[in-house]
């Protein structure tokens, strides 16, 4: 029988918890490690939607990208995600930065491979910053054309200071603090999920490129590559994709 602890301890071959960043809440936040699953619902958030999905599919754990406790706790309701989950009996492992930061596996090499960036490696400087290649130079509009569809973003927001981009920055989710890192390294452009008005300013100012594909987006991607990861590790238990959580957000 496969335990949490296996689980946890396959994860530390590739984005063990001690990398994630200070302010982070990674780890197994809601269960007990020696517990035994035979299912698994992932999911980049864990709502109350996606633990009655649990409920109802039978697993005994969640595995999220982010913490589903990550401020302390004054009050819990009888809805809130982790009552439920303590309620349920179902077990959440939440894997943030570390699994940011992860450079064999991660939501950033994930990002970049579906996004056509090769030669990946973590930068020395910023916070979950890789910095990688295109094939070829491309027209910058082709290249957020090219992001869009393999993201299946409804839309995005992108700037063409450079007509042409080559170097790619990738910082999914929040990532848009590192515009200035990744000016620093050359970049043609930044990928991420989340840019705030005056970080757009300084990369206007820096001559570099921006793509915000939403943070959602930017970071769902890793999910279905990470199952793939965990079916090849544990043949003996099924992992499913959550169908209740999705991107909310609309264009018009």
């Amino acid at each position: 029988m496969t335990k949490i602890s296996d689980i946890m301890e396959y994860f530390e071959t590739f984005a063990p918890l001690t990398t994630q960043m200070d302010f982070d809440n990674s780890g197994l936040l809601v269960g007990d490690r020696d517990n035994t699953v035979k299912k698994v619902l992932l999911s980049l958030d864990i709502t109350k939607d996606v633990v009655l999905e649990a409920e109802e599919l039978g697993c005994e754990l969640i595995i999220s990208h982010h913490p589903v406790i990550f401020n302390p706790i004054k009050h819990m309701g009888t809805h809130d995600p982790s009552y439920l989950l303590a309620n349920k009996g179902v077990s959440a492992l939440c894997m943030h930065t570390n699994l940011d930061l992860g450079t064999e596996f991660g939501v950033n090499v994930a990002l970049a491979n579906a996004i056509g960036v090769h030669n990946v490696k973590l930068a020395d400087i910023g916070e979950c910053l890789f910095i990688g290649s295109l094939d070829t130079a491309v027209e910058m509009k082709n290249f957020a054309q090219n992001v869009k569809a393999a993201l299946n973003c409804s839309g995005l927001r992108y700037t063409d200071l450079k007509p042409n981009v080559k170097t790619v920055a990738v910082s999914s989710g929040a990532g848009g603090s590192n515009v200035f890192e990744a000016a620093k390294l050359g970049a043609d452009v930044l990928v991420t999920g989340e840019i705030k008005h005056h970080e757009i300013n300084a990369a206007n100012s820096l001559n570099l490129n921006i793509i915000d594909a939403g943070h959602f987006k930017s970071e769902d991607i890793v999910i279905l590559p990470l199952i793939k990861r965990l079916s090849d590790r544990f043949s003996n238990i099924i992992f499913t994709k959550s169908k209740s959580y999705s991107d909310f957000i609309k264009y018009v």
